[in-house]
Parts: C-alpha cells; sequence; structure tokens
C-alpha cells in the first residue's frame, strides 16, 4: 500500500488526537459518516461536502467496446459510476503556488499502548 494513503485507522486517530475522542468513539464515527455517505448513494442520492466536493452517480448506457488482444466487438452492459467533482475551494487550495504537498504521515494501522 503506498504511504500516501489515508485509511480509515488513521481517520480515526486523528479524530483521537484533534478531538479528543477515545479511539474506539472515533471508529464509530468514521464508520458512521462513511455508512451515511455509502447508504445515500445506493439510494441515489448525491453528498455534497461543503468546501470539499460531490459524490454523484452517473448511469452509463450500454456501448460496444473492444477487446484489445483480438480486437473483437463486446457488449459493455449499463452500469452506474461514483463521480466525484471537488469544490472551487478544494481546488483553489490544491493549486495554491505557495502550497507545498503535505508530509506524509506514518501509517497508524494498529494501536498498541504505550
Amino acid at each position: 500500500m503506498p504511504a500516501n494513503t489515508i485509511t480509515r485507522a488513521d481517520l480515526c486517530e486523528a479524530i483521537y488526537e484533534e478531538i479528543g475522542l477515545s479511539r474506539n468513539d472515533s471508529a464509530k464515527l468514521v464508520e458512521s459518516v462513511l455508512a451515511e455517505i455509502c447508504d445515500a448513494l445506493v439510494g441515489g442520492e448525491n453528498v455534497k461536502i461543503s468546501s470539499f466536493g460531490s459524490l454523484m452517480l452517473r448511469s452509463k448506457g450500454e456501448r460496444t467496446g473492444r477487446n484489445p488482444k483480438t480486437g473483437e466487438a463486446v457488449p459493455i452492459s449499463p452500469r452506474r459510476v461514483l463521480v466525484f467533482r471537488p469544490s472551487n475551494i478544494l481546488k483553489d487550495r490544491l493549486n495554491q503556488p505557495d502550497a507545498s504537498p503535505a508530509e506524509p504521515r506514518p501509517s497508524r494501522t494498529s494501536y498498541s499502548p504505550g
């Protein structure tokens, strides 16, 4: 897994450190938020997170594709795809000339009391 990937455990740890919720409550909060987003998307709703962006479902119709090895035409069935559209605030923040990438966080996949 790339070092620049933020995991659920990283989100829980950040909530624990920033807000002071217990690790269990932080994990429950992260799981609850992600479940709510998933349920809304499965139900056909768009999800808009202010200053971050929008998650939307787009329906793609049936189309014909090609097998790259053989060139044979292959039907591609209709499906729904998830699309993320960043907010203007996020775009501006990402494209600031003086913005440097954040230092990668160390992976926090397990907790050991100490």
